[in-house]
């Protein structure tokens, strides 16, 4: 008979590759699903920036919760529902019956229902593998569970791209088969191992007050990103403002509250195993360093790399996708060996050399030009890659090793919320930079560009269009002078020669004219990024020996000599 972990690894491995599979494939399919609901994307940003971004909001809201809930009601009950939410809101997304905003809506709010279903998977996948798994080889089930998820993330990319040609509605079908292999699979064939302790009261105030707190951060976050009156970007905005003042007091409101409750949904006492808090805090350090940077690197190649190479921007979604699979492949390459190697050598030294190789990565890249030469730029995303395997699982490892059995969900929650709040985090310090110095720079190199082609009179009207237009534009897939130009008067465009017309709607003049400023703000965004990364390396670098809780804090003195050689 097949022993249990085998099967607790397969189940939560299908979860791990739905879930990245169907991040990618809505990424890549994005312009299809926008043209599929007749959605102009300059003057659609929070729809875009909702699909994109409300999944990973909702799941970083709830999977603290979720977690805490599961060590009391059950960790395996709450993971099967979890699939079932997420196989019938992917249904949804498919029968999404709307068109325009309306169809926006309705895709954001099944999307949020599969963000919650997502929650329940996060939030107790780690722990469900770390219940089935002996410590001495938990690092090996989490990295491998880590790549399969990888391998989800690269076939998301080649269906998103297959389907999205077909019909849009169908990227989202894909998961449903999926969906429903793991949710039966999983209410027949996982088990509870450790019994659930029922006698413990849910913590409603401090459930409240969490759930208030996070929502009005990375609304505040989110909302900061859009324009906001005659500003590029929307931090002035009272909305923001409030909004994170308010989300911060609330949340060290929560603090104070999970303190002094009988039983927090927060466990703060995990934090005093210096293991346990020096991997939480190099989490959401690396997620502030690399959150954003997939999608940056995604923007680089479909608004400038891309079109400069003779892609069509109809095509660019997919084919950036394809581009970046080396760093994919860095990632399932090395998460595949790390995992091992935490299980015999310790976290310590693995987690910050990968962290270390990453941020050398990253300020690798500002080096590079606008019209890169791609085997350097893969190689230099492929050592990225590498780095983050390093790190990811054997962190994970040494995280879920040094939490109490008995607090696993918690653990397994609040490393999942640390992770996505850190990408929501990086995401808006990434686009900020970016859209902030475009709009100093951008204008004036736009005019002299369109003066130089002939075409003087769009000057004032193209230098002030948002950066954000242009780059969610380009990120959907639509060239943004030839959307720009079907919005003016047909005498304005017709009174510009034809020649003139061609070449500023061409492929290569816009990602010409946009590069140099595009660059200047993606090297100051690496800049911030390495500074990031470095920080989480020296925090990964203090956790100290490997610690197991079974082992060295239930009972300290059975620690075994050869032990002691681990970090």
């Amino acid at each position: 008979m097949v022993q249990y972990k085998w099967i607790a690894l397969s189940n939560t491995s299908l979860g791990a590759f739905m879930g990245f599979m169907n991040a990618n494939v809505v990424l890549i399919a994005l312009p299809a699903i926008f043209r599929g609901i007749n959605i102009n994307p300059f003057n659609s940003f929070q729809y875009l920036l909702w699909i994109l971004f409300g999944y990973s909001i909702v799941s970083a809201i709830l999977v603290v919760n979720v977690g805490r809930i599961s060590d009391i009601f059950g960790r395996v009950r709450m993971y099967n529902l979890g699939f079932l939410i997420f196989t019938i809101a992917s249904i949804l997304l498919y029968l999404t019956p709307g068109k325009g905003d309306i169809a926006a809506i309705q895709l954001i709010i099944y999307r949020i229902l599969q963000g919650i279903g997502g929650s329940f998977l996060m939030a107790n996948s780690a722990a469900i593998l770390s219940e089935a798994f002996p410590p001495n080889e938990r690092g090996f089930a989490l990295g491998l569970n880590g790549v399969i998820g990888i391998f989800g993330g690269v076939a998301g990319i080649i269906i998103g791209g297959i389907l999205a040609s077909i019909y849009w509605r169908d990227v989202f079908l894909v998961s449903v088969p999926i969906g429903i292999l793991g949710t039966i699979w999983s209410y027949k064939s996982l088990r509870q191992l450790n019994k659930p302790n029922r006698n413990q009261s849910i913590d409603i105030v401090g459930n409240i007050l969490y759930a208030v707190s996070l929502i009005s951060i990375l609304l505040g976050i989110t909302y900061g990103i859009l324009p906001y009156g005659n500003q590029v970007t929307g931090w002035t905005n009272p909305f923001v403002i409030s909004g994170i003042v308010a989300g911060v007091g609330m949340f060290i409101g929560f603090l104070f509250v999970e303190s002094r409750v009988k039983d927090p949904m927060f466990r703060i006492e995990l934090f005093k195993i210096r293991a346990f808090t020096s991997s939480a805090v190099s989490i959401i350090l690396a997620q502030l360093a690399f959150g954003g940077l997939q999608l940056m690197l995604v923007l680089l190649l479909q608004a400038i790399w891309l079109p400069l190479h003779g892609y069509s921007y109809e095509v660019t979604p997919f084919w950036a996708g394809v581009y970046l699979l080396p760093l994919l492949a860095g990632f399932g390459i090395m998460g595949s060996i790390a995992g091992r190697l935490a299980d015999r050598y310790g976290a310590r030294s693995l987690a910050t050399i990968g962290l270390l190789i990453m941020g050398i990565g990253v300020l690798t890249l500002t080096t590079l030009p606008y019209n890169f030469n791609y085997i350097e730029f893969a190689v230099i995303i492929f050592f990225i890659g590498v780095g983050n395997g390093l790190f990811v699982s054997p962190n994970m490892t040494a995280l879920m090793n040094a939490s109490p059995p008995q607090h696993r969900g918690s653990a397994s929650g609040i490393r999942a919320m640390l992770t996505n709040t850190g990408s929501t985090l990086s995401i808006g310090i990434f686009f900020t930079i970016v859209i902030d110095t475009l709009y100093i720079s951008l204008p004036p190199v736009l005019t002299n560009a369109l003066t130089a082609a002939g075409a003087p009179q769009l000057a004032p009207i193209l230098s002030k269009i948002p950066p954000t237009a242009a780059i969610f534009a380009s990120f959907l897939g639509y060239n943004p002078v030839s959307t720009i130009l079907s919005q003016l008067p047909t005498s304005l465009v017709n009174a510009i020669p034809a020649s003139t017309i061609a070449t500023i709607t061409g492929t290569y003049w816009f990602p010409n004219v946009i590069a140099s400023p595009f660059m200047e703000a993606l090297r100051i965004a690496f800049y911030v990024s390495a500074s990031m990364a470095f920080l989480a390396t020296i925090a990964s670098a203090l956790r100290g020996k490997t610690v197991i809780y079974e082992r060295d804090l239930m009972r300290p003195m059975a620690v075994n000599s050869s032990d002691d050689k681990k970090d």
